[in-house]
């Protein structure tokens, strides 16, 4: 989903060289989750699963920031 590379690989490139090696493993795992979910989490229309929460919330950050 072209949306999502819009906003998942600016934000990885901004905070993957402070990612440790498990914060890497969780975001190639929360990668395969469904676009459709992903879309929903970061867009606010659903809630993500706990383990994504605090990931979700850091990339809602990410674009707010971007926009303002």
């Amino acid at each position: 989903m072209l949306e999502l590379d819009v906003v998942l690989l600016p934000y990885l490139e901004q905070h993957s060289k402070d990612f440790s090696d498990s914060d890497v493993q969780h975001y190639q795992e929360f990668l395969e989750e469904t676009d459709p979910d992903l879309y929903a989490w970061i867009m606010g229309f659903e809630t993500p699963k706990p383990e994504f929460a605090e990931l979700v919330a850091s990339i809602k950050e990410f674009v707010d920031k971007q926009i303002k």
